[in-house]
């Protein structure tokens, strides 16, 4: 069951792993985009952890909205405005609720992805945190009556399989996509930061 408790503990362990993988996501980053995308994810999570951990706010929705916010002036990059883009849209399926099972839970990642794509102009298979974040959100869907653990672990493992299959794909969007051909072969950063995200949720979870 998803409270403001355990929001607060899956934003941090989000905000740890982004930590730890600043350099990697960094180097993923340098080979086709600014190279900045460690540090927006490292920053941004941080600064969200930060937020959450300071505030009185008990409707899961309102708590998110202040968070993309935050997160948004922590993390100025591209994905960053995406990731916020991610997190209104979640805000708006859990507006009004201080708890949410996991099928709620899974219904406002859906939003979240759907928010990304109508803002920019985005869908899966166009090489971006999508092709992470879309598949984890139906695996989570789709396994939310085996219990918030299972559920996640599936949506993990779609996450990491979407971001893997990146490197197949042609960039469509961002200065990725002026290295045409030649970032075919390289898994997307952005994909990989979702990945992350999910991965550590389900860390998360699986602690609870």
């Amino acid at each position: 069951m998803l409270t403001v408790q355990t929001l607060r503990a899956a934003m941090g362990e989000i905000a740890a792993v982004m930590a730890e993988n600043r350099q990697y996501l960094i180097e993923l980053d340098q080979r086709n985009g600014d190279g900045d995308l460690g540090i927006s994810m490292a920053e941004g999570f941080a600064a969200a952890s930060a937020f959450m951990n300071g505030s009185t706010e008990t409707d899961l929705g309102k708590l998110l909205v202040g968070t993309g916010k935050v997160f948004n002036e922590a993390a100025p990059s591209s994905l960053g405005t995406i990731m916020s883009f991610c997190m209104m849209g979640m805000a708006r399926t859990l507006k009004g609720h201080e708890t949410a099972d996991t099928a709620l839970v899974g219904e406002a990642l859906v939003a979240g992805v759907a928010k990304i794509m109508e803002r920019a102009n985005s869908k899966p298979g166009e090489k971006t945190v999508l092709d992470a974040l879309d598949p984890a959100a139906r695996a989570l869907c789709a396994h939310a009556d085996e219990g918030a653990p299972i559920a996640w672990q599936a949506a993990a493992l779609a996450a990491a399989e979407g971001s893997d299959s990146t490197a197949g794909m042609q960039a469509v969007h961002g200065r990725a996509a002026y290295y045409g051909d030649k970032a075919i072969g390289l898994i997307d950063g952005g994909s990989v930061a979702g990945r992350l995200m999910i991965e550590a949720i389900s860390a998360a979870v699986a602690k609870m």
